[in-house]
């Protein structure tokens, strides 16, 4: 288990980027518990906000209700309130948030007027046809909830649940090949033009995203302790 690295001296803001099935979610808790931050991702930001009925909650969730996206500003006043909170001291990790230059631009304006800064920005770089396969090879017991897959963790005996011995099991409907490759297509897209932004501000590092977990975690836990040192 990784130790607890000491935490920064100033809060540190880091940028983590990848498309699904990357890992973000998965590196992000290491990375948490290991130096001290706090995971920020947008739809959790949102749904608590909501939950919370703060002024920018009450104005995303009418919003939603109407079928609308939430708009941009109101997604930076909820970051903004968030980022305001006691257990941020150590600093955060921004998880899908900015998707767009104008939004990058706007989440620097933010953190410029509380003192601070984007510090770095962190891209998981994937093999895209593996990524395919990866996703879209995933299936879960239906009874236990046991986590499989096609090619990397098939059952032991076809057809049945190494856990519990359940014959039944779920894909998610969105993990299929021709889903998958179009999710990718669209991060690309949205996701290049970010790569240059922070790339030309000297912030952006890069992982390899297609080995072992902890082979990402310790490239991750390199750069982030650079970072906060």
């Amino acid at each position: 288990m990784d130790s607890v690295q000491p935490q920064p001296a100033t809060p540190v803001t880091l940028i983590l980027l990848g498309p699904p099935g990357a890992g973000k979610g998965t590196q992000a808790r290491i990375l948490e518990s290991r130096f001290g931050l706090v995971q920020l991702s947008t739809g959790d930001l949102l749904r608590a906000a909501v939950a919370a009925g703060t002024e920018a909650g009450r104005k995303a969730k009418a919003v939603m209700e109407a079928g609308g996206l939430v708009s941009d500003e109101i997604v930076l006043a909820i970051l903004k309130d968030r980022m305001g909170e006691p257990d941020v001291t150590s600093g955060v990790i921004l998880d899908g948030f900015p998707r767009t230059i104008g939004q990058a631009d706007a989440l620097g304006a933010l953190l410029a007027e509380a003192g601070t800064k984007v510090d770095c920005v962190i891209s998981l770089e994937v093999d895209d046809e593996a990524m395919v396969e990866r996703i879209s090879g995933r299936s879960t017991c239906a009874a236990c909830g046991e986590g499989y897959h096609d090619t990397f963790k098939a059952p032991a005996k076809a057809g049945v649940c190494d856990k519990c011995g359940g014959t039944e099991f779920k894909r998610r409907a969105d993990d299929n090949a021709e889903t998958v490759r179009e999710r990718l297509a669209a991060y690309h897209a949205q996701t290049a033009p970010l790569i240059a932004y922070y790339d030309e501000k000297g912030l952006l590092k890069s992982v390899d995203a297609m080995g072992s977990i902890d082979a990402i975690t310790e490239a991750l836990g390199t750069i982030v302790a650079g970072v906060s040192a």
